[in-house]
Parts: structure tokens; C-alpha cells; sequence
């Protein structure tokens, strides 16, 4: 019967940083959400390709972020590298273009014009039943939690633009707070602490190298680790540096960042009715998105909060699951948006 299957089911998380496509329950593609165009628009790569020529393109090329703060910023750039995501997982069906039935997740806080514009994308991408998700609820899903009980949850997604923190319960989000603080900012923050602090040029893979090497949320770690080698040009004569990065500075660098998701937290738990908040203190909190991987994250929130800071098992894919497991429940999950 799969050679005469004429849909092709795939769910879609499209981040800011990572784009992830699964089929049939299996992660298809795991990109970077990166795209390069010649003069005339054409795409000459796409993901890890793309990325790798990132600030080291000819005038005649471009890389492009389709992306910003979670939704889409360029238009056209989104649509093709969508299309050329897809492409790359329906490799199988090379005589005929399968009909698309695609659940793609969004941002809990994107307004109508945001949501119309993924929507459009993927059917011009070749969508043809297209469902969305709300980025929260899928990383909820992706956990293991039962979305659908009488039971309060709360998530906090630290994607590549948003940190989407949402409190769930009977398959709905009672209250949710979407802060345009994310991954890109932290490493922006990074950016500026080389320029400021040690007088050196770094750019945008560089910084995000730092963050997963010493990048901290807390001064003292149990388990510090080793500092970071950076080697790039100095800012006044251009000449080459090498600088040794510590996490302690990083987790200074990052600290007012970090602050503001810590108050964005705070701020959902105060619209929380009393029945799910103590739901949530008894049941803790759950950290997913590649911000999860932030070193003593889930140690200062706790100590901040009160609440018990659990770390998905797989945080940069819980969104994906969450959404590839909605696919399999479209008729079932009423909270999906067509």
C-alpha cells in the first residue's frame, strides 16, 4: 500500500535557529534554519550547507535567516527553504509530488497576520492540509505529558527567537506569556561582551560556539567547565588574538537575559489561577528548547522561583515530537488550528 500512498504526512517545527521534520514518527531532517540565494533568488543550499557559508559569502550570494523572534521575517527566503526541507524527505517519490498534509508549530504569541504567513508558506510550499500547533503546547506533548487532564502544567520553551512559557490543562493554554528573549539574544549578548570586555571581533557562530561550551546562568557551577579558547581579530589593529573565555564571565555577560526569563516566569505564574498553580508547585516546571541546555539553568530558576525546574529528556526536540505526535492525533486533538 506505501507505493500507492498519494499523502505524505510530515510535522513540522520551524525555529528560529533548527528546523526538524518528522515522518512517520522518525526526525527526517534536522537542519539549521539557513538558506542561500544567488543574484537572482535562486537557492543554492539550504540547513548545514548554508550555515557553513554564512559571513564568508561572494558579493554574488546570500545567506538568509528566514526566521526572526519565531516567526517569519522574509517571505520568500521561508517558502524556499520549507520547500527545500521537504524535498529532502520525500526523496522516495521521485516520479510524483505527494498531496501534504503538514502540523507546523507556532509561537504561542503570534498575532493573526503571523500565523496567516506560516500558513501561507507552507501551502505554497506544497501543503495541502495545513494544521498548526502552538509551540508550548507540542513541547508538552513532546515531554509526555497529558495535555488533556484536569491537571495544571507549566512549560517553558527557550527557543533560538521566543521563550514561550505556557500553562496547560484539559488541552487548552489557561495562561501563557511569549517574551522575544531567546538563544539569538544570549548570543548577542556574548557578541558585545568580546567587542566590550576583550577588545575582539567575534561573529555569530563563533558566540554560539562560547555559549555551548562555557555558556552559564550561575557564577558557581558544580561542575565548571574548562575555559573556551577564542581566537579572532582585534577590534582597533586587526591583529590576531587568542583570549581564554571562563563561564563565569559568560554567566555575568548573560545575567540580564536571563533576568528577564526569570520575570517573564513570574509574571505567567501571577495570571494562574489557584487550582493550577498548586498543580504546578507540586508537579514542577519543564524546561525544553535548546535554551534548556544553558549550564545551572534549571538551579537558578529553581533557587528564584521555588518550583522545582525539570530539564526535558530531549529538549531541542520536544517541540518536534510533540507536533509529530499531533499528527497522528489530528482528529483527535481539538486544539489544532487550521
Amino acid at each position: 500500500m506505501g507505493l500507492f500512498s498519494f499523502t505524505q504526512e510530515i510535522a513540522m517545527d520551524l525555529g528560529t535557529a533548527n528546523t526538524i521534520i518528522i515522518s512517520n514518527g522518525k526526525i527526517m531532517v534536522d537542519e539549521p534554519s539557513v538558506v542561500a540565494l544567488d543574484r537572482q533568488d535562486k537557492v543554492v543550499a539550504i540547513g548545514k550547507v548554508a550555515q557553513q557559508m554564512e559571513g564568508k559569502v561572494p558579493d554574488k550570494l546570500r545567506t538568509v535567516r528566514p526566521l526572526r523572534d519565531g516567526v517569519i521575517a522574509d517571505f520568500y527566503a521561508a517558502e524556499q527553504m520549507i520547500r527545500g526541507m521537504i524535498k529532502l524527505t520525500n526523496n522516495k517519490h521521485r516520479f510524483f509530488s505527494p498531496s501534504l498534509r503538514i502540523v507546523v508549530c507556532i509561537p504561542s504569541g503570534s498575532t493573526e497576520v503571523e500565523i496567516r504567513a506560516v500558513r501561507d508558506s507552507a501551502e505554497h510550499a506544497g501543503g495541502r492540509d495545513v494544521y498548526m500547533i502552538y509551540e508550548p503546547m507540542a513541547a508538552a506533548i513532546g515531554i509526555g505529558l497529558d495535555v488533556e487532564a484536569p491537571d495544571g502544567n507549566m512549560i517553558v520553551d527557550i527557543g533560538g527567537g521566543t521563550t514561550e512559557i505556557a500553562v496547560i490543562s484539559l488541552g487548552g493554554i489557561v495562561s501563557n506569556k511569549s517574551i522575544r528573549i531567546a538563544g539569538d539574544d544570549l548570543t548577542q549578548d556574548i557578541i558585545e561582551y568580546m567587542g566590550r570586555q576583550h577588545n575582539m571581533k567575534v561573529g555569530e557562530r563563533t558566540a554560539e560556539l562560547i555559549k555551548i561550551n562555557v555558556g552559564s546562568a550561575l557564577v558557581n557551577l558544580e561542575e565548571p567547565p574548562e575555559d573556551y579558547p577564542v581566537y579572532g581579530p582585534n577590534r582597533m589593529t586587526a591583529l590576531p588574538m587568542e583570549v581564554p573565555v571562563s563561564y563565569q564571565e559568560i554567566a555575568h555577560c548573560l545575567d540580564k537575559s536571563v533576568s528577564k526569563i526569570e520575570m517573564a516566569i513570574l509574571s505567567a505564574l501571577e495570571n494562574t489561577p489557584p487550582e493550577l498553580y498548586s498543580d504546578i508547585v507540586r508537579n514542577g516546571i519543564y524546561l525544553a528548547g535548546g535554551g534548556a541546555l544553558l549550564k545551572g539553568l534549571d538551579k537558578r530558576l529553581s533557587d528564584k522561583i521555588n518550583i522545582h525546574f525539570h530539564i526535558a529528556d530531549d529538549p531541542l526536540h520536544a517541540v518536534a515530537k510533540g507536533t509529530g505526535i499531533a499528527l497522528k492525533n489530528i482528529s483527535k486533538y481539538n486544539f489544532l488550528i487550521r
